[in-house]
């Protein structure tokens, strides 16, 4: 039986990237009696869809995404997951309305930071008339709570690298290169970019062995929503490959901004963290002392 949403406002799309995140949104979808559609990114998702309608796409391939939009009724739409690269020209094929009502779309799509061309994504969407929700209204429980997650809280040194790494991550943001930072010691060492999070905390760790950066203090990783985001798409994540990784680079902790950030897998996240002794916590960047102290 269809849910109140989906017979008021067509069939939900979930559209699929990589990670663990479009199979969160999907069941929690399904448990709120929707049956969404999945629409799944070619060469970017990795999760099987059995039991779930669905297509694959290639990236940039909006003629297509169009075409399934009304195949299946489609009237709201959910982005979830990683998109690890670029469409190339050739890989792109626009509809008529791309082509002659948004000339700039395709440019953006080819060349933007990822805040501008998720918005360019979502006004494309929306320009058909459909509506854009956040994985976070559809799956609430991923959002990040406040304060720790654990058995392990952050101690005065790490509150001060939470900070510093926090004021790298809002610079960042603004400028749409990444969400992430990391603080040792109270300096930064290592900003987020087109690697990603866990690529950057590889680095951190190539850097920790090399004897570049302090090897006798810890350091955090901090991430947080870019100060110009639409929450609806690409909201800061981390799971348990996030604390695997942090504690290979030898950090303390991870915190990410409470209420606008997700946690996948909060069960076994927590479980690793207090495993290899490192905290999780959610962070208010709006209160004193980031709302920990």
């Amino acid at each position: 039986m269809a849910s109140a949403a989906e017979t008021a406002e067509g069939r939900l799309a979930i559209i699929a990237g990589g990670g663990l995140l479009p199979s969160y949104v999907a069941e929690a979808a399904r448990l709120a009696g929707e049956d969404p559609v999945i629409v799944i990114l070619k060469d970017e998702s990795d999760r099987r869809w059995d039991g779930f309608d669905h297509a694959m796409i290639g990236i940039g391939d909006f003629a297509s995404l169009d075409r399934l939009f009304k195949k299946y009724g489609i009237g709201r739409v959910v982005m979830s997951g990683s998109v690890r690269r670029r469409p190339e020209w050739r890989e792109v094929r626009p509809t008529l309305r791309i082509l002659t009502g948004v000339p700039a779309a395709i440019r953006t799509l080819l060349s933007g930071g990822d805040d501008t061309v998720l918005q360019m994504v979502i006004k494309l969407i929306e320009g058909r008339g459909l509506r854009v929700v956040g994985a976070h209204e559809i799956a609430p429980d991923l959002l990040t709570t406040a304060g720790p997650l654990g058995a392990v809280s952050p101690n005065k040194e790490d509150y001060r690298d939470i900070e510093r790494a926090g004021e790298a991550a809002e610079v960042l943001g603004g400028l749409d290169i990444g969400q992430g930072a990391v603080s040792i010691g109270g300096r930064v060492v290592a900003v987020e970019g087109v690697e990603g999070t866990d690529g950057m905390l590889e680095r951190v760790a190539v850097l920790r062995a090399a004897g570049r950066i302090s090897l006798r203090r810890r350091g955090v990783l901090v991430k947080l929503c870019k100060p110009q985001q639409d929450i609806r798409a690409d909201l800061p994540a981390i799971g348990v490959s996030t604390i695997l990784n942090a504690k290979a680079a030898g950090l303390a902790g991870v915190a990410i901004e409470a209420g606008r950030s997700l946690v996948l897998d909060r069960d076994a996240l927590i479980k690793a963290a207090d495993e290899n002794g490192l905290f999780v916590c959610g962070i208010d960047k709006g209160l004193p002392g980031w709302g920990l102290q």
